[in-house]
């Protein structure tokens, strides 16, 4: 039974791939469009470097910077489309792993929204959820084809 009171929010997994900004469009329209959220969760992968401790912390230092600075362009671009500001959620590890505990943590998220790649390659995040996340996510899962247009995307939502 639907709780009136819960809004819907949606999950999108923020990153810098073209298909990402197709993602971006439609979660921020249609989240806006239904009065619900946004929330963006960037994933740092894991440093390969191992030797030094300090080396390895300053590297995740920089990519989270990279990170923050990537995610503001995004937030405008969501209140220009929707005029709600997402949150921003910055986690480091394996994708798999982070997108589980994050679904998890949040029983406010309603909807995963994740971008296909068009080079006959669906891309890595679909995989993921095709091979792993599938039995640990109870909820609906869209996938935004990366070669939908701007118009496209307009008229669904």
């Amino acid at each position: 039974m639907s709780q009136p009171d819960r809004k819907w929010k949606f999950l999108v997994i923020a990153d810098d791939t073209p298909e990402f900004k197709k993602v971006l469009r439609l979660a921020a329209l249609r989240a806006g469009k239904v009065g619900g959220s946004m929330v963006m969760l960037h994933i740092i992968p894991p440093a390969d470097f191992q030797h030094w401790v300090s080396v390895r912390e300053l590297m995740e230092e920089e990519a989270r910077q990279e990170a923050r600075e990537m995610l503001n362009g995004f937030v405008h671009e969501v209140e220009t489309l929707s005029g709600m500001t997402p949150e921003i959620v910055i986690r480091p590890g394996e994708p798999r792993e982070v997108i589980a505990e994050y679904i998890q943590e949040d029983q406010d998220v309603h909807l995963l929204v994740l971008g296909a790649a068009v080079d006959g390659d669906p891309g890595p995040l679909i995989r993921i959820f095709r091979e792993e996340l599938l039995g640990v996510c109870h909820m609906p899962v869209m996938v935004v084809p990366g070669n939908m247009t701007d118009e496209e995307i307009d008229k669904f939502v």
